[in-house]
């Protein structure tokens, strides 16, 4: 990815989070700049507490920032009002979070369901793309399942197939394999990969795991809130 053809679809432009506390003003965010092109999976690390969480909800408008600006395709994400936010959310941005985030009293396929309801698809073709979904996170025989009658990885699984509902854009993906074994693990990584390799997907995912960074296209790395690139182990180093 060295020469781009392509637009980015996230456009990060010295973006700052100031938080005031008792104890004074703590920077979470320090003038970070970044961009995110579709088709490539890119993996954000740093020490707990370094801002990568807080990164991932300026970028998806769901924490504000102090200063900078971020923009989403063609919406300006800062300083939007909440229902351009909430289109934007709607149509542009998905997240996949650690804790999974999914509806107790919903099934599988009523929590993939949700995004697609809230775009008012047509009930043949939510039911359509919903089971279309869950087979190929390898959950078809699960439909009518509910989060707890599901393993860990299995409701990630179904995390990331809601989250896959209505064809975002960009991916945000928090910590996503922080509650699961290595194996599963590798397996959500396997498909989140697919998910920018093959649907063409901007993918921004932090985390821990070395094994992880491993496989991304580029690597970010954030300490104290300042955010900085460096190339990825799993790329060549270029020439010349």
């Amino acid at each position: 990815m060295s020469e781009r053809s392509v637009e980015p679809v996230v456009t990060a432009s010295d973006i700052s989070v100031t938080h005031l506390t008792p104890a004074g003003e703590v920077h979470a965010l320090v003038r970070a700049s970044l961009e995110l092109y579709p088709g490539e999976l890119v993996v954000l690390i740093g020490p707990s507490g370094a801002g990568k969480t807080t990164l991932l909800h300026v970028l998806g408008g769901i924490e504000a920032a102090s200063s900078g600006s971020v923009r989403v395709g063609q919406r300006v994400v800062t300083d939007a009002a909440e229902r351009d936010l909430d289109r934007a959310r709607r149509d542009d941005i998905a997240f996949i979070f650690q804790s999974f985030g999914l509806l107790d009293a919903l099934t599988a396929a009523e929590n993939v369901e949700i995004p697609l309801r809230i775009a008012r698809a047509e009930p043949g073709a939510r039911d359509e793309r919903v089971s279309a979904l869950l087979e190929r996170v390898g959950l078809a025989g699960h439909a009518g399942q509910r989060p707890a009658e599901l393993s860990g990885g299995q409701r990630q699984r179904v995390a990331i197939a809601r989250a896959l509902a209505a064809s975002p854009r960009v991916l945000l993906a928090d910590e996503p394999t922080g509650q699961l074994d290595s194996h599963t693990a590798e397996a959500m990584i396997d498909l989140i990969a697919s998910v920018a390799h093959d649907d063409g997907v901007a993918v921004l995912l932090s985390t821990h795991d070395p094994s992880i960074v491993a496989r991304a296209d580029r690597v970010l790395e954030i300490h104290d809130g300042v955010l900085t690139e460096q190339r990825s182990v799993a790329q060549p180093a270029a020439s010349g």
